[in-house]
């Protein structure tokens, strides 16, 4: 089940189709490439085909236990500074470089597409904290919980400030894309050392649990549900752009009816996947109107 990762030779081998490769070839769903080679990287990687179907039941046994413990807790019991300090230890010391890539891609990302909705609304959203670590070290000063607080922070202000105002989302007459960066972001995602062998999506996993100890449950049960919210982010960027095409492509929905926590790390990974394909459609686009632009000029 191992297969090679080399997607710049492309070498198809139709006796053993490298489904990998598949994978990566396709461009049906946008995705910036780098990160579609560390995901794939990471679904090829020993972790996740050994250690993943161990750990993944486990895990959500683990979060069964913690929620019996959190009975004989005191209810607002948490300890959100070890719970950072903990995560950045393990992905600094055992999680892969392009796992750590992908996860400080994730909060650039999530602030961009925040910020363009902002942009295209007319919203000055105050009750937001962009998050653009430069790190695994700037992961320690809450980040995982200052990103589930300004998913909520942001659908609250900005639709309150519409009603306020007695408007609805409605695309602009030119979009604005200044929020958007079409490259890659500035940080750095560490070392690749010999003990830096774990999967994201086994992280992941091995994560959850310990989220669910270490935030009352009333935070992990409200962050976890924030994956969900995935459809309305999409819902409101489809709207600015006018493309229905978002919401197929987006896999986290129905945010009415929540899911149980159980499955939180799954639905963590389709989060991820989301983002990144939601801002590669953007990219997408602001290229296309720049290059519109650059037509009419000439």
């Amino acid at each position: 089940m191992n297969w090679d990762l080399d997607f710049d030779r492309q070498r198809i081998d139709r006796a053993d189709p490298n489904p990998w490769l598949a994978l990566y070839l396709d461009r049906s769903l946008p995705i910036h490439d780098e990160a579609k080679r560390a995901l794939l990287r990471g679904y090829n990687s020993r972790s996740r085909r050994y250690l993943l179907p161990i750990l993944r039941p486990l895990a959500r046994l683990g979060i069964i236990l913690v929620k019996l413990i959190r009975m004989v807790l005191p209810r607002r019991w948490a300890w959100p500074k070890a719970l950072h300090r903990t995560i950045y230890w393990g992905l600094k010391h055992f999680v892969r470089r392009d796992s750590n890539y992908l996860i400080l891609r994730h909060f650039h990302i999530g602030t961009e597409i925040l910020k363009f909705i902002a942009d295209n609304t007319g919203v000055t959203i105050e009750s937001t904290q962009p998050l653009r670590p430069k790190n695994l070290a700037d992961l320690k000063d809450d980040a995982f919980l200052v990103h589930d607080l300004n998913i909520y922070n942001f659908i609250l202000e900005l639709n309150q400030t519409l009603q306020q105002q007695g408007r609805e989302i409605e695309p602009p007459e030119r979009l604005n894309f200044d929020a958007i960066t079409d490259g890659e972001f500035d940080f750095d995602p560490g070392e690749q050392g010999r003990t830096n062998v774990i999967d994201l999506q086994t992280a992941i996993e091995a994560y959850v649990p310990m989220y669910s100890l270490l935030l009352t449950d009333h935070d992990f049960w409200r962050a976890a549900n924030s994956l969900q919210l995935d459809e309305t982010v999409a819902l409101y960027v489809s709207q600015l752009v006018q493309d229905p095409l978002l919401i197929g492509v987006v896999n986290n929905r129905h945010p009415m009816v929540p899911f149980i926590t159980l499955q939180s790390g799954f639905r963590l990974m389709l989060h991820g996947l989301d983002a990144e394909m939601l801002h590669a459609y953007l990219r997408q686009r602001k290229r296309q109107q720049e290059q519109q632009q650059q037509e009419t000029e000439s």
